[in-house]
């Protein structure tokens, strides 16, 4: 076998005259080492992003951090599996990823409208979630990978293969992760979760004519996201923040010294007008500006995507007709049972109600065969990364939102029950996109779809059990509201506050419609609606630890001498980067988790351990930390 791929893999080639990588010998890569070992990875790659998702809005691809960490899982337990035990062990690490990406999206927001769920609602509406979107999948499998082969360039799962087909250096990569995961697990340690013994909040508040909050979480997970994200999201982030704390926030602030006495908050009788603190302001009105920057966004992603939708499904419907190479047999039982496993997760979740249970059911199924599709092709043109999920989502639950309104369905327990079957569509959404770029990695590297198929299904039922729980493990967490709340929940704090208000009849309209106009006037500027409207949401602490790291990015970049020494030097940096956000997630998360069963104590840091002075320390440990192993072996490694 060659060491690269062929330049077929790229296209200039029908699909079906591709030679795969590995083209004779066995086509499986799979057994029960390789099966435990996914397993680990997908619960792994699941509690991280479920973590560091609610953190900061934001989630790291594991394709590629999967297919380095199960080379080297391969090389010590299954070395004769090769490759192909790797792409399974990449499929795995993606399986359990994409479940987290979706779920936290809209199932946490249960927990802000006051509501409970329980485990066995979460698994059933994850698990028929994760079987529906492989099973709608695996229908278009052959149009989208053979068919389209060379059209659609699957950037992300050509990249995969780049890093499987170049496995044996992987060691390098693994060490700066390992380095990563050190940095950011003792950080993490030391200011949150365990020891709580040092202030990691950069804090300037002003309240006084013109208020505005300036904050910066020195968190090495946060700094990881920047560094792999780049430049121009993280400023285009930050520019978000800019205009909801130095413009915004300042504004309306002015307006509240003219208020009269006795006028109150609108959702907070206690607060008088005039006498709303920064933290008021930001959580009572900037926030619904945000809300409907966001909701813009994602109507705007829907509606652009519409040609996309009709173009899809007449091709798929095309490509079927002709040639009618559809899924396999395991394929369609794994779609035949996510259908029954989602009705009856919606007569589970419906309260007894029969109507509401086939209706939605019906609508919900029908919404997510139509975005499963277009999220599958859309992977292969800008990846996972990039997909519009949130849009796509955000167009779902309105529109399940409407009927629950036209059918008079307006209690806080319908409200519940509409969260769930938006759960079920976002991760139909999400595990479709995530399972197509796993399936382009298995046709290009030679592997067996029907095994990745299953192996998949696997680590993506592995992946519901460990985000359920883990939401579950720190709901006393999520549900905290105010200035200062240990997860953003950027996404589901929007889902909550659109279902709510439109179902009570009590969202304030003037500023959400005031946020719409905002995110149409970036639309026609040809800004990023949906990258700002997330910075303007999230707090500006959040996105300029993330703009930090995207510095340290930019920084690495224009002090680099040659392109070569800057490639490598940026492919080590990512690896130290995933390690970051995985020890900052994994270490956060245990440390939360032991706190919840009151194992630990956090009774917080005092004297000059919990001053800013204090966290302008540790942010330039991190940075020096973080940039110090890159700029070293890098060099070394560009002269090879």
């Amino acid at each position: 076998m060659d060491k690269k791929l062929s330049k077929g893999a790229y296209g200039g080639i029908a699909g079906k005259d591709y030679v795969p990588y590995v083209s004779t010998g066995s086509k499986s890569g799979g057994n029960v080492a390789v099966l435990i070992i996914g397993i680990f990875l997908a619960a792994l790659f699941a509690a991280s992003t479920a973590y560091s998702g609610m953190k900061s809005g934001l989630t790291v691809a594991a394709g590629i951090p999967g297919s380095i960490i199960g080379s080297a899982f391969i090389a010590a337990f299954a070395k004769k599996k090769g490759i192909l035990g790797k792409n399974l062990l990449q499929g795995m690490s993606s399986g359990g990823e994409s479940v987290a990406s979706g779920i936290i999206f809209v199932l946490p927001a249960i927990l802000l409208i006051g509501a409970k769920v329980t485990f066995l609602e979460g698994l059933v509406v994850g698990v028929g979630g994760v079987l529906f979107g492989i099973g709608i999948a695996s229908l278009v499998h052959n149009y989208l990978m053979v068919e389209e082969h060379g059209k659609l360039m699957y950037p992300e799962s050509m990249a995969i293969s780049e890093t499987l087909v170049a496995s044996e250096g992987a060691g390098e990569t693994m060490k700066y992760m390992g380095i990563g995961f050190g940095i950011g697990g003792i950080i993490t340690v030391v200011t949150s979760s365990f020891m709580n013994v040092a202030n990691n909040v950069i804090s300037y508040v002003n309240e006084s004519f013109y208020k505005w909050k300036f904050e910066v979480e020195v968190n090495p997970l946060l700094l990881g996201i920047g560094f792999i994200v780049g430049i121009d999201v993280s400023l285009t982030m930050f520019a978000g923040s800019i205009l909801s704390n130095f413009g915004i926030m300042p504004l309306i602030g002015y307006f509240i010294n003219l208020g009269r006495d006795g006028a109150t908050v609108w959702n907070d009788p206690s607060v008088a007008i005039n006498a709303m603190q920064v933290k008021d302001i930001a959580g009572s009105y900037v926030k619904y500006i945000g809300a409907g920057m966001m909701l813009s966004g994602g109507f705007i992603g829907a509606i652009k995507l519409i040609p996309t939708i009709v173009a899809s499904i007449k091709e798929t419907m095309s490509a079927k007709s002709s040639n009618g190479n559809g899924s396999s047999s395991a394929g369609n039982m794994i779609l035949l049972s996510g259908i029954v496993i989602s009705f009856i997760g919606g007569f589970m979740i419906s309260g007894g109600n029969i109507l509401m249970a086939i209706t939605a059911s019906a609508l919900s199924l029908f919404l997510s065969l139509l975005f499963a599709i277009v999220s599958g092709r859309l992977t292969g043109t800008i990846g996972t990364s990039n997909l519009p999920v949130s849009g796509m989502t955000i167009a779902s639950i309105v529109v399940v939102t409407l009927l629950f309104v036209v059918m008079g369905w307006k209690n806080p327990a319908n409200n519940k029950s509409l969260l769930l079957f938006g759960t079920f569509i976002v991760t139909v959404i999400s595990v479709a996109a995530g399972y197509c770029q796993s399936q382009k990695v298995t046709y290009i590297v030679g592997g067996d779809k029907n095994e990745m198929q299953k192996y998949y299904a696997i680590a993506g039922i592995v992946g519901v059990v460990v985000v359920i729980g883990t939401i579950l493990l720190l709901s006393s967490k999520l549900a905290i509201t105010g200035d200062n709340v240990p997860f953003a929940l950027p996404q589901a704090n929007l889902m909550a506050t659109l279902t709510a208000g439109i179902m009570s009849g009590k969202l304030p309209w003037v500023m959400v419609i005031a946020g719409i106009v905002m995110g149409i006037v970036l639309y026609i500027l040809k800004l990023p609606v949906m990258t700002i409207a997330i910075g303007f949401y999230l707090p500006i602490a959040t996105n300029s630890i993330i703009l930090v790291g995207a510095l340290v990015r930019l920084f690495i970049e224009k002090t680099s001498k040659s392109k070569e020494e800057k490639e490598v030097k940026i492919e080590n940096g990512i690896g130290l980067s995933s390690g970051l956000v995985a020890g900052g997630s994994i270490i956060g998360l245990i440390g939360i988790v032991l706190q919840v069963l009151k194992v630990i104590k956090g009774n917080g840091p005092s004297g000059f351990a919990a001053s800013n002075g204090m966290a302008f320390i540790i942010l330039a440990v991190l940075v020096i930390a973080t940039i110090i192993p890159i700029m070293k072996s890098k060099v070394k490694d560009a002269r090879k």
